[in-house]
């Protein structure tokens, strides 16, 4: 009969397998983020190409592409060597199914940059497009950190997405302020949505304060120089603050690019330590569980030695044989490290709980959006403005208005369009 030692190695095996899972999941993650800063810029790029009708950033946008396209043959190979390891993987169905949306975006690419090259569509659908394309590769990270079973490697994915998700939303912005300046003019709608961009990234990124660790978190906040900062905002008064429809300087197109790439660079040096530091939790996770294994597999040798001195020892009667040389030492030695294991894994349980109501937040509030784009045919944009707006005036949290839609959501029509 097998002991509960036994069961406990294959715990322990179960759990390094799973780490060992997890650390491929965060690498395919890094190559993902790369893959995203690239296209962010290429974005940007795309977009000063657009509005200056073909007469700014042409060479850069050659040399983008070349960079874009390498970074997408990581990320299709990261894919694949995933999909070999299907069965490993807890959430692979909801991941899977993350992967195959984005892979139709990424064979669209060519005839995209074909038809930007051609001048054939505006900055508006070339943003709409890329800006789909890189949503559905950060609906992978989520799912991803969605995924994670232990709290501190989910804790570092939940402060990746979320800077990865900021750092989206700064490219957008980055973009938006591109086409503005790029064509000379500007509108409310344009205003409306770079305001919303401004606030977006200010929520991704006190999510990320409140996961990352600190040292990360002091390093963010010193890479946004004072004046690089106080530049971001005169710029950003200039084309949001002044009456809709006032003629921009083109010539900032120049400034406004460069200064947002410097802190969409800055970004990404944090960007790559948060990926560096997810693979390093893993990598000493693994090894601490590895020499947990070696540990039990040692007393489990033992154990299986002497079966009878141990049962002996467990109903602590007198022994009515020789006791072994590890007898009731042994066996108490054993209880306790269950003992230990079961409380671990409780306190894991636990974390992870915590860990998972960030996303869950984040499920529910995308859910009430997408409800009230449906019913009241609004945009996103437009939608996630009227979540915020009763949140203040109510004095409420915003999950909690969004909990309240969802809460009406079987009063309503079935039918979106009656």
């Amino acid at each position: 009969m097998k002991s509960g030692l036994s069961f406990l190695v294959a715990a322990l095996r179960c759990e390094i397998e799973g780490l060992e899972q997890l650390d491929r999941t965060s690498q395919l993650v890094g190559t993902i983020s790369r893959l995203v800063h690239a296209l962010q810029r290429e974005r940007g790029i795309s977009n000063v190409l657009l509005a200056s009708r073909g007469q700014r950033f042409g060479a850069q946008r050659d040399e983008q592409i070349a960079e874009c396209l390498r970074m997408e043959e990581a990320a299709r190979l990261g894919f694949e060597q995933l999909e070999m390891e299907t069965a490993r993987i807890g959430n692979g169905a909801r991941l899977f199914s993350r992967i195959a949306w984005v892979l139709p975006g990424l064979d669209a690419l060519p005839e995209l940059r074909r038809r930007i090259g051609a001048l054939e569509v505006d900055s508006a659908e070339s943003t709409a497009a890329f800006v789909k394309l890189i949503a559905g590769l950060l609906a992978v990270v989520f799912e991803a950190a969605d995924g994670a079973t232990d709290p501190e490697v989910s804790r570092a994915l939940v402060a990746l997405f979320n800077f990865m998700q900021g750092k989206e939303f700064a490219g957008q912005e980055r973009a938006c302020g591109a086409a503005a300046f790029a064509s000379g003019r500007n509108d409310s709608n344009r205003q409306q949505q770079w305001l919303h961009l401004i606030d977006s990234q200010e929520r991704c990124f006190q999510v990320f304060t409140e996961f990352s660790a600190q040292d990360l978190v002091d390093i963010w906040r010193a890479s946004l120089p004072t004046t690089q900062m106080a530049e971001l905002e005169r710029l950003r008064r200039i084309a949001c603050a002044a009456p809709a429809g006032v003629v921009l300087d083109t010539d900032l197109s120049q400034t406004w690019f460069d200064c947002c790439t410097r802190r969409i660079d800055a970004m990404r040096s944090i960007e790559e330590r948060l990926a560096d530091d997810l693979h390093r939790i893993c990598q000493q996770k693994t090894t601490q569980a590895r020499a947990e294994l070696q540990t039990h597999q040692a007393l489990l040798a033992k154990v299986s030695g002497q079966p009878d001195a141990t049962a002996a020892a467990y109903f602590d009667g007198p022994a009515t044989l020789d006791p072994a040389p590890y007898g009731r030492q042994l066996e108490r030695s054993i209880l306790d490290m269950v003992q230990e294991q079961s409380h671990r894994l409780q306190a894991m349980s636990d974390e992870l709980d915590t860990v998972r109501a960030a996303l869950n937040e984040r499920k529910l509030v995308e859910r009430a959006k997408g409800l009230l784009m449906a019913h009241r045919r609004i945009s996103e944009q437009e939608a996630h403005k009227m979540l915020r707006q009763t949140a203040m005036n109510q004095n409420r949290r915003l999950i909690d208005v969004a909990e309240s839609v969802l809460a009406m959501a079987e009063y309503l029509p079935k039918d979106a369009s009656s």
